[in-house]
């Protein structure tokens, strides 16, 4: 599962990068990233977080039925399809509205009827998102979990194909009017869904081979009843998070052009170490602390909790110091390529380093929310999202009224790492009046060894830069030599420095990143 997660982070992240170099970072991108982002926000508002913390136990209590949950788990697919399948028929015929909520076109900077257009195309894809969540579901109740992990990939390498036929397909997207029988415009919608499309049938086989068979089966089963308040907070979760996500892409169409795309591709690299590294390494700890949860042993909750604490700052604040001091070598390294111009690549590189600070924040704060969940107290998570989105929501309008178009974005990313800090602090004392002592001194002792190697890390990297590669970024083989002489001593002194410092948790944390290593 480790390296599924890992190959579809990179294959996600690899057409992405596609996207900039044959598309551009510019106002087609931003219109296709906001309305492929739509189909994602109204999946999760339907079923999302609702599925990850309900379905699956629901469905494995429907084991001990007398056929095994065949019935129960029939009448759940049916029920879903079903919704889901109005649902989508009404996010299609609403799409103008959809994109109106999300797009600022107050300075002319972005174009809402592009946007509507790719929404026609991508919408579709909330009706195999839940039926590939669903399925997901099902398997992971049987304990298969393999074909769940590699699906993604599947329809990351769908995408690919699809931006090698829109690179070769000639002509243009027409940006006034807007046509949408441009056929460059008709291959990217429909590629990019018919990727979806492939992710969730891909799945039926390995239903097949544990011996389920669909039937549609109708009517309601009573123990849905059980979980309605939790997924009432669950929902209220993921509906107060994406107020805050709706400010934010207005801040940025009201901004520069591009400012959506490169927003959407520094968050994905932002996310990318914890996705790879922090995932994977911390699968251990979690069910670990769900099951003291279960059993109220809070003093063991409390002990994995910490050891994940700790662990996250040894392993993610070394990178978050190569982050910051390479930003900007990683942009134009990565995306300064085909149709992305060099302005673009240094502002995405930017808007990465001023958010590196954020890492840890953001581990801490899912690691917090797992805490939450596994204690089954969704209400608490709601309430620190709606102090976080208080927070962030007039910090990303003073972006909009006191930085320039151009650096918006940047302002942005940073507002984000910041709502983390305080989202972090907020789940830490949050706990804390919950469980008692928590072990703060030896985390707080852990982050602070980890941040004062992270800024030797970032001053050597910084130093060596000035000496020997003095000089503006301004070619990808440039920036690839800063990258990889900048990041290895970066990496290198915040390494060392937690060795002198004799930081306990390096141990166990090269250990696992090694056992890492040699599985893939």
């Amino acid at each position: 599962m480790a390296i599924a997660t890992m190959v579809s982070r990179i294959t996600g992240f690899g057409w992405k990068l596609m996207l900039g170099w044959i598309v551009g970072i510019n106002v087609v991108q931003d219109s296709f990233t906001i309305a492929n982002t739509l189909p994602n926000i109204i999946f999760e508002l339907l079923l999302g977080g609702v599925l990850a913390s309900i379905v699956v136990p629901l469905l494995v209590r429907s084991h001990d039925d007398p056929d095994g949950g065949q019935t129960y788990t029939n009448r759940l697919l049916t029920v879903g399809m079903v919704g889901l399948a109005v649902a989508t028929a009404i996010a299609v015929a609403l799409a103008p509205v959809f994109t109106g909520i999300y797009i600022d076109d107050s300075t002319g900077k972005a174009n809402p009827e592009l946007a509507t257009a790719f929404a026609y195309l991508l919408l579709p894809e909330i009706l195999f998102y839940g039926l590939f969540a669903l399925l997901s579901a099902i398997l992971q109740a049987r304990q298969v979990f393999g074909p769940t992990a590699w699906a993604p990939v599947v329809n990351n390498l769908v995408v690919m194909v699809t931006l090698v036929v829109y690179a070769i397909v000639p002509g243009k997207i027409s940006l006034d009017p807007v046509r949408m029988g441009d056929a460059k415009l008709l291959v990217l919608g429909i590629g990019v869904t018919l990727g979806i499309v492939v992710q969730a049938f891909i799945l039926f086989p390995a239903l097949k081979r544990i011996g389920f068979r669909f039937q549609w089966t109708w009517g309601f089963d009573a123990r849905l009843r059980e979980f309605g308040g939790l997924a009432l907070w669950i929902l209220g979760y993921v509906l107060i998070s994406q107020v805050g996500m709706v400010i934010t892409q207005r801040v940025l169409t009201a901004g520069d052009e591009g400012g959506v795309s490169i927003y959407s591709n520094a968050w994905l690299l932002f996310q990318l170490p914890y996705g790879v590294i922090g995932v994977s390494l911390l699968t251990a700890i979690l069910p670990r602390m769900s099951r003291a949860a279960a059993d109220n042993d809070i003093p063991k909750l409390v002990d994995d909790l910490s050891t994940g604490s700790r662990l996250s700052a040894v392993m993610l604040i070394p990178i978050s110091a190569v982050l910051t001091v390479c930003g900007v070598a990683i942009g134009v390294g990565l995306f300064f390529a085909g149709e992305t111009q060099l302005d673009d690549a240094q502002r995405l590189g930017t808007a990465l380093a001023f958010s590196a600070f954020g890492l840890l924040p953001y581990a801490l704060v899912m690691l917090q929310l797992r805490v939450f969940y596994a204690m089954k107290d969704a209400r608490t998570p709601t309430l620190i999202m709606i102090v976080m989105t208080a927070v962030k929501i007039p910090l990303l309008y003073m972006c909009g009224a006191l930085v320039s178009p151009a650096q918006v974005v940047v302002g942005v990313m940073l507002v984000n790492s910041l709502t983390f800090v305080v989202g972090a602090v907020l789940g830490q004392m949050w706990l804390w009046v919950r469980l008692g002592n928590l072990h703060s001194k030896k985390v707080i002792a852990v982050i602070a060894k980890s941040v004062a190697a992270g800024v030797a890390g970032i001053l050597a990297a910084w130093l060596i830069a000035r000496l020997l590669l003095p000089g503006p970024i301004a070619s990808m083989g440039r920036a690839w030599l800063v990258l990889i002489v900048q990041g290895l001593v970066a990496g290198l002194v915040t390494v060392g420095a937690l060795v002198a410092m004799r930081v306990p948790e390096l141990k166990p944390a090269t250990t696992r990143i090694a056992r890492l290593v040699r599985r893939g």
